[in-house]
């Protein structure tokens, strides 16, 4: 089984960095969707949730190891919502808080991070280790 996508492009991490990127800014244009609809609350329920802990979290080097995967989306919600929670907290206190300036602020903060290298994981770090020793046990490498 390939692991291409349609048409055979193979998804890279440029690719998920971008998407990750756009996630914020498809939320807020999700907003424009008339009535309680929900292909209006659900990109943004969505993006709230996962998109600034994962555009922090998922840029790794070399892609995360797989450890450092399941880390990074055990990891992905509580910072998104930390994020979500001090950026609702400032907008309440200089008196701008809307639906709008949230998701945007939020949308801004995850565009900058997705194109910066992501944070280090521990499980990444000795995913790397353990990578280096297995090559070193073989006679192959450094």
């Amino acid at each position: 089984m390939s692991s291409t996508g349609p048409r055979g492009i193979r998804p890279t991490g440029t690719h998920l960095r971008v998407l990750i990127g756009a996630s914020g800014w498809l939320a807020l244009a999700a907003t424009a969707v008339p009535g309680p609809s929900p292909l209006r609350w659900v990109p943004v329920l969505v993006f709230t949730l996962f998109g600034p802990g994962w555009a922090a979290l998922y840029p790794q080097p070399d892609g995360p190891a797989t450890g450092a995967r399941l880390e990074a989306v055990a990891l992905a919600a509580p910072i998104s919502l930390s994020l979500g929670v001090l950026t609702a907290t400032s907008l309440f206190l200089v008196e701008g808080f809307s639906a709008t300036s949230f998701l945007v602020s939020l949308a801004v903060f995850t565009t900058v991070v997705a194109a910066l290298p992501g944070l280090p994981l521990p499980a990444a770090r000795r995913g790397a280790v353990e990578r280096v020793r297995h090559r070193t046990a073989d006679g192959g490498g450094t």
